[in-house]
């Protein structure tokens, strides 16, 4: 059995203005959310997450991949894979996809449930960082799925 590795995860839900973002606990767990980021480029982007890869000594990043409802790979997709690319050769860290189809849905439908109404989560990034947390903890499952 191999064993785990040290430091954290770190989940991206990229978006045209705002990036929500989540690390996992140091066991590799549970989702945490972090922040939202808003940038305009990548460069701006890799900027802002570099001190985040350091304070949470990320080893791996896991993005979330915008499928189309069918389960084909359309535009958004692909800007996903590409800043994948960017990310991996500009930091060495392994970057990981994962379908997150609905998780934009699913995050609203859960703040409203706590009693935030839509215009509260999107002034405050609230969906972005809900919707990192949805990614990674269907990364962190899949993982321990896999381990037993």
């Amino acid at each position: 059995m191999d064993a785990p590795k040290q430091g954290r995860i770190l989940a991206i839900d990229l978006g045209k203005k705002r990036v929500g973002l989540a690390v996992s606990d140091p066991l590799g767990h549970f989702a945490v959310g972090l922040e939202t980021l808003t940038c305009s480029k990548n460069t701006d982007l890799l900027t802002q997450l570099q001190p985040i890869f350091e304070t949470y000594n990320v080893h791996t990043v896991v993005l979330g991949l915008p499928m189309n409802m069918n389960g084909s790979e359309g535009f958004k997709a692909q800007e996903s894979r590409e800043f994948g690319e960017v990310l991996t050769q500009e930091t060495g860290l392994p970057v990981e996809f994962i379908d997150e189809r609905l998780t934009s849905v699913i995050a609203h439908q859960t703040l409203q449930a706590q009693g935030i109404s839509s215009r509260q989560s999107r002034k405050k990034g609230l969906v972005d960082e809900t919707a990192a947390k949805l990614i990674l903890q269907s990364y962190l499952d899949g993982q321990e799925n896999r381990r037993l």
